[in-house]
């Protein structure tokens, strides 16, 4: 076996399985699987379809999921920096499609680096309702802001927060709630053989007791008739079923919503429950639940090991406060009476308008730099956007929420990033042209994916360009902010001048 299995893994899923063991053991024999998923906030099927040069199979419980070929390496095409698609392992696009996000929904991603759940779920949105979503690792956000940056998501809040902080600012305010919870991983052995070889059979209760407090404060922050997708990539019933059966006996409010079985999940395995910690045996009821909810098997369908749960709050019955109570307020209100805590008192956000660096030291004229962006919207741009201007370390972002909602939380991106201002000049930010289609910009160059000059400015270099490839709205300049697009489909800035087009791409973002 090319993949070297923990034994004590490889013993506890030979007495769970039973005769599926042998299967479930060849499948390690298999190429793991790699998969896209088409981005529908910038293209739909059919256009991806007629331009995407690979060969594609879709995933059955992913409408917008393709299987590829891993050698042809789909990041490796300017269609990717487009944000065109995402790559994604074929498993992990099931849970958003449980989630059943509908339009105007507000939507919480509480683990959400390195964001792949957080697009699926802005491409459902479609630039409708709200989408925050957090990581708590510091770290692991500035790859959470960056893929919301690249696929152009307009809508979205990026946190670095506790859930417990997050439950404390928005008690049963969300619609839905995605937890892609925290696990020991055993079902990614075959993808990430590194993950196997790290293994230890104590991750299991470590992460059970983190999973417990995540789907608490969950609970906390679903309004009423609101669904949570609990997701994991492990087998162990410990973070599985027993999570679910344990969350049910704690949250009588809640219920399993059952899966279908049409599309390669499995069913839950109540057999594999045990025991409560006091020794009792789990209601009927709860352990009848469990088998509602499913499982992908790595020796049943093309994709990595995952276990899902369908968790809706029952409607009736009385809140202590309402979603609709909560919008566009800061005042402190209890998030619950059942024992939770309440909120802390307020405190100023380090990222608060006025202040750069947690400090003082650098003030600037909010409404001066506002204004500057009311003026560049007027004259480079030719649609309106929706969104509250805030003005945040110097910067100004298009936010769905209000600035005194934010205040109390470690905020990475408030909202959309449309850019600052320096000298009285309003210089556009990179997420603003990657979010931007190319009817919505003053100054427009198209250049082909099929010849070098796409890769040469996402690269960062200089091209020539002549005067009469640039698409200018009538009456408007040369000179100035151009967005530069591949195919019809933004990348990002650029200025001409004289035959010349001078690269504002950024540097951390360029083709290596």
């Amino acid at each position: 076996m090319a993949i070297q299995l923990p034994i004590v893994f490889i013993e506890r899923m030979r007495e769970l399985l039973g005769e599926e063991f042998a299967a479930f053991l060849a499948s390690y024999e298999e190429p793991r699987y790699a998969g896209i998923r088409i981005n529908t906030l910038k293209i739909g099927e059919a256009a991806f379809r007629e331009r995407i040069p690979y060969e594609l199979k879709g995933i059955p419980w992913c409408e917008t999921g393709y299987y590829v070929d891993e050698a042809i390496k789909p990041g490796k095409h300017p269609y990717y920096h487009a944000g065109l698609y995402y790559i994604q392992e074929p498993s992990a696009m099931a849970p958003v499609e449980l989630l059943e996000v509908t339009s105007g929904d507000r939507v919480l991603d509480l683990c959400a680096a390195p964001g792949g759940k957080s697009t699926q779920i802005a491409g459902k949105l479609q630039g409708t309702g709200l989408l925050v979503t957090n990581d708590i690792h510091a770290e692991r956000t500035k790859a959470l802001a960056k893929n919301i940056e690249l696929c152009g998501v307009r809508n979205a809040v990026v946190l670095n927060e506790s859930p417990e902080r997050i439950a404390e600012s928005f008690p049963y305010y969300f619609d839905k709630i995605l937890i892609d919870a925290p696990c020991s991983g055993e079902g990614m052995f075959r993808k990430d053989e590194d993950m196997a070889r790290l293994w230890e059979p104590a991750w299991t209760l470590k992460y059970a007791a983190m999973q417990r407090e995540i789907l608490s404060s969950a609970a906390a922050m679903l309004a009423p008739g609101g669904r949570i997708v609990y997701s994991t990539c492990t087998f162990a019933p410990e973070e599985d079923e027993m999570m679910i059966a344990e969350f049910l006996l704690s949250h009588p409010e809640f219920q399993v919503v059952p899966l279908a079985r049409d599309n390669g999940i499995a069913p839950g395995r109540p057999e594999w429950l045990g025991r409560q910690e006091n020794g009792q045996a789990f209601p009927p009821d709860v352990v009848r639940q469990t088998a509602g909810c499913g499982r992908l098997w790595p020796h049943q369908v093309a994709g990595e090991g995952h276990f899902f749960a369908v968790l809706e709050r029952i409607e009736g019955g009385e809140w202590p406060i309402t979603a609709e109570k909560m919008m566009n307020t800061s005042e402190e209100v209890p998030v619950s009476t059942r024992g939770r805590r309440t909120p802390r008192p307020v405190r100023r956000s380090r990222h608060a308008a006025g202040a750069q660096d947690g400090s003082d030291r650098h003030q600037v004229d909010e409404q001066e730099v506002l204004e500057s962006w009311y003026r560049f919207a007027r004259e480079q741009l030719a649609a309106p956007f929706m969104g509250e201007p805030l003005l945040y370390g110097g910067n100004v972002y298009l936010s769905p929420l209000t600035k005194e909602r934010l205040e109390v939380l470690k905020v990475v991106r408030p909202g959309w990033y449309v850019g600052t201002a320096k000298n009285g000049r309003f210089i556009p930010g990179h997420p603003l042209a990657t979010a931007l289609r190319p009817e919505e910009a003053l100054r427009v160059l198209h250049l082909s994916g099929e010849t070098g000059e796409a890769i040469r400015y996402l690269k960062g270099e200089t091209l020539t360009v002549e005067a009469e490839r640039l698409q200018c709205r009538e009456g408007a300049n040369l000179k100035g902010y151009t967005l530069v697009a591949v195919d019809g489909y933004s990348l990002g800035w650029s200025k001409w001048q004289d035959g010349l087009l001078k690269n504002e791409y950024p540097a951390g973002w360029r083709w290596t």
